[in-house]
């Protein structure tokens, strides 16, 4: 049942962020996609690399990462005396957005879309992942009720 809690959780957080991330950048009319931001860094990286294999890639990565960031999340709350509740998940959210904003910080520097105005992406990053975090709790949440 955990290893099922982990996978729902991160499917849907991470569903839940890409449809932030694409309302995002549709309101305000710039790419706040970290797929299409990937795919756009891979494109420059890899020219060889066919759209439907960078489509994958973007994909995959995207969802790779979540249940990434879930297990390392359930790890904490299976191994400390914190629990999954709103204020641990506002705060890994806090942790992970500012660890995601470093590591994109670091991948635009050095990549050669860093011409590209991207300092307008960290802000909705960062709540990208306050999102993922709480929709993690939502979902631990309803588990919970039936255990």
């Amino acid at each position: 049942m955990e290893l099922l809690k982990i996978c729902v959780a991160a499917f849907v957080a991470t569903h839940i962020t890409l449809l932030f991330s694409q309302y995002v950048s549709e309101r305000f009319g710039q790419i706040f996609k970290e797929p299409l931001v990937l795919g756009l860094i891979l494109s420059r990286i890899g020219s060889n690399v066919t759209p439907e294999r960078k489509k994958v890639w973007e994909q995959g990565f995207r969802y790779l990462s979540g249940l990434f960031i879930v297990l390392c999340y359930h790890y904490i709350w299976t191994h400390t005396d914190i629990d999954p509740t709103w204020f641990s998940g506002l705060i890994f959210g806090i942790i992970t957005g500012l660890a995601a904003v470093g590591c994109w910080y670091f991948l635009f520097k050095f990549s050669v879309v860093s011409k590209v105005r991207f300092k307008e992406y960290y802000l909705p990053l960062f709540a990208t992942y306050i999102l993922f975090a709480l929709s993690v709790i939502v979902i631990y949440r309803l588990f919970g009720l039936f255990q």
